[in-house]
């Protein structure tokens, strides 16, 4: 490519951006505000405040250690995303890099593997809402996450930035909870207050059976369960086409990764693990519950339940927000069915959203009729769905800085440090986590469903392209 037709690439380029979410039919309706509160939300969830008491019998204190590498990982992966996007900031652009850098059929799966992780996402957290409802009142299961499934849906119909305002203060529960933590553990170990302040001490992460009390395999196996815990960080990708400055906001949401990982989980973990022995926690306990009984403090069960069921709601509005989007993302590109494109006034995809809601309210009345083996198979398939959409978002990532730096394509103005090899790092680290989870037997049902999902797609691909060869052309929008 000569320099005159790099400069013109850049050019037209340029003017997708500018033009922006107006050339797919989105509006920008998310401030700087809301986007950073999404890319903060994205990384607290149930993951931390229910699953990590599992991590910390298992690791003991380690579990810091290893939250601080997967979240290093975590950091790669999203500046990866960050340079694609700085490139060409698109809604549903996780398959949309995927046509562009893989191919067609890569965008193909890749659309239809992240609806369906949100799907199945929503369909769980909605039914865990509602049972953490019974909490305080004996309400039927199916009339709240009935509820909740309206409300959230009525509210991603109405606006974008209705859908982003729910988002932010959701996020701004949790996180107001884990600095609240973190501030009561701190006057415990400086002051001593409280029933923990006599034994309180900052020696509990390593005089308990030291740093690694089960040994270096155990935390390594903990990685499976601390990935996990971090899948949604990459939805902030999703909201470039409705960002309002994405070029100033997507790269200052992704550069608070680190310290949103330090503060929020190591942080979180020290604390709580310094002012009560890790010995106290076992599977099934949240360690904040669990740490809020040892000082004293009875009322953290109802806390941290409205917390959790805060994260439930976050969980499935973003679920809501996203599975529209790459539905219509995949009708666009003639991978899906053309009323998928349909959009409100407002700028939300309808048809895309209502099919994605009537689906988690079926899965929803399937999980109370039949609450199985089936419906469990089905769930633990989110997980490796979820690392899918980081694998794409790595090897897409790859694949453009190779291309700009032949000059093939304009360079991105955020660039991800230090790749290729960040990105190469990271997709090994993804590698070993998914191998550890083919040794886990509780972790294997994983990768059962996922054999089963490739061979769907491939043959509803062959039939798609059979019928209409648009859908295997990439056309850049």
């Amino acid at each position: 490519m000569t320099s005159a037709q790099v400069d013109q690439h850049r050019d037209g380029n340029e003017a997708v951006r500018a033009e922006g979410s107006e050339g797919e039919g989105y509006q920008r309706g998310l401030g700087a505000r809301q986007i950073q509160m999404i890319a903060i939300g994205g990384a607290i969830g149930t993951g931390l405040f229910l699953g990590a008491g599992k991590g910390i019998s298992k690791a003991g204190p380690s579990l810091i250690l290893a939250y601080a590498i997967a979240g290093l990982v975590i950091f790669f992966i999203m500046r990866a995303l960050g340079e694609l996007l700085m490139y060409r900031p698109v809604s549903g652009s996780f398959s949309e890099y995927a046509r562009e850098f893989i191919g067609p059929f890569a965008g193909f799966v890749t659309g239809w593997t992240y609806w369906l992780f949100w799907v199945v996402t929503g369909i769980t957290e909605v039914t865990a809402a509602a049972a953490y409802m019974t909490y305080w009142w004996d309400i039927p299961q199916w009339v709240s996450a009935l509820v909740f499934t309206v409300i959230l849906y009525g509210a991603n119909l109405i606006s974008v930035k209705l859908f982003g305002e729910l988002e932010f203060w959701f996020s701004m529960v949790k996180v107001t909870a884990i600095i609240g933590m973190i501030l009561i553990c701190a006057g415990i170990l400086t002051i001593g207050f409280s029933d923990a302040g006599d034994t309180a001490s900052v020696s509990h992460l390593w005089s308990d059976g030291g740093f690694f009390p089960h040994g270096v395999g155990n935390t390594l196996m903990t990685l499976q369960m601390v990935m996990f815990a971090f899948l949604a960080v990459e939805l902030v990708g999703v909201t470039a086409g409705e960002s309002k400055d994405p070029k100033t906001v997507l790269p200052k949401a992704i550069n608070t990764v680190p310290w949103r990982i330090a503060v929020f989980y190591v942080g979180a973990l020290i604390m709580i693990l310094s002012v009560v022995p890790w010995t106290n926690f076992h599977a099934g306990s949240s360690p904040f519950v669990v740490a809020f009984e040892k000082m004293g403090l009875p009322a953290g069960a109802g806390i941290v339940n409205f917390v959790v069921l805060t994260a439930a709601l976050s969980s499935c509005n973003s679920g809501m927000y996203s599975t529209g989007r790459m539905l219509r993302d995949l009708a666009l590109n003639n991978q899906g069915p053309k009323f998928f494109t349909k959009l409100t006034s407002s700028g939300t995809p309808l048809v895309g959203t209502t099919f994605s809601a009537a689906l988690m309210l079926v899965g929803v009345w399937i999980n109370y009729q039949w609450p199985g083996k089936a419906f469990d198979y089905v769930v633990s398939f989110a997980t490796i769905s979820g690392m899918w959409a980081w694998i794409v978002i790595l090897l897409c990532q790859i694949r453009y800085r190779a291309k700009a730096d032949r000059g093939e394509l304009p360079r991105s103005e955020f660039r991800t440090p230090g790749a290729p090899f960040t990105s190469w790092f990271a997709l090994a680290f993804i590698g070993m986590v998914i191998v550890m989870m083919g040794i886990d037997k509780d972790a294997r049902v994983s990768l059962y469903c996922a054999p089963l999902w490739a061979l769907i797609l491939g043959v509803a691909y062959l039939v798609l392209k059979r019928r209409n060869p648009e859908a295997a052309a990439f056309r850049k929008r």
